[in-house]
């Protein structure tokens, strides 16, 4: 050390010392400018890129709430096409039991009046057929001419067999 103090030359610290200056300068101009400078674009490309990642996230929630708004629209729609198709089934069922409950009261009235108007038929006959068989027995009576009652109501009976009710 005590060499360099006893070489110790002020013009050539001078000279040092300018030569650092201009170096620093030139540094500064030329190096550390556009290192800073790169410094600065890098970090706001990282900003912009965190920029564009926080927008890409916003969007992405965004989706999903319409992706989420969508699907539950989906499912009311959904929901209430069953329950209008419930609705016109049941209304369906309801008026095929309605006409069938029609048809079947026609039909039952139907059937109630051709019953009526087969046992009036049949009275009818069954009327004819008591008033043929009164006469043919008043017929057979008469002819006789029987003086005894027993004999007439044995002779009525008889004919009575003879003439079953067809």
């Amino acid at each position: 050390m005590e060499m360099l103090l006893n070489d110790f030359s002020p013009g050539l610290f001078i000279m040092l010392t300018l030569i650092l200056i201009v170096l620093i300068v030139l540094m500064r101009k030329f190096a550390w400018k556009p290192i800073l400078d790169a410094l600065d674009t890098r970090e706001q490309g990282i900003k912009d890129a965190l920029d564009s990642a926080e927008k890409a996230k916003m969007d992405m929630e965004n989706l999903q709430a319409n992706n989420l708004k969508m699907l539950q629209e989906a499912r009311a729609e959904r929901e209430e096409m069953l329950k209008e198709a419930r609705d016109m089934k049941n209304k369906m069922i309801e008026e095929a039991k309605n006409e069938a409950n029609e048809t079947a009261s026609k039909l039952m009235a139907q059937a109630q009046a051709n019953i009526q108007s087969e046992k009036k038929a049949a009275i009818a006959d069954l009327k004819s057929q008591v008033a043929s068989l009164s006469v043919e027995i008043a017929e057979k009576v008469v002819r006789t001419q029987l003086s005894n009652k027993d004999q007439q109501l044995k002779l009525v009976e008889t004919m009575l067999d003879e003439k079953s009710l067809n």
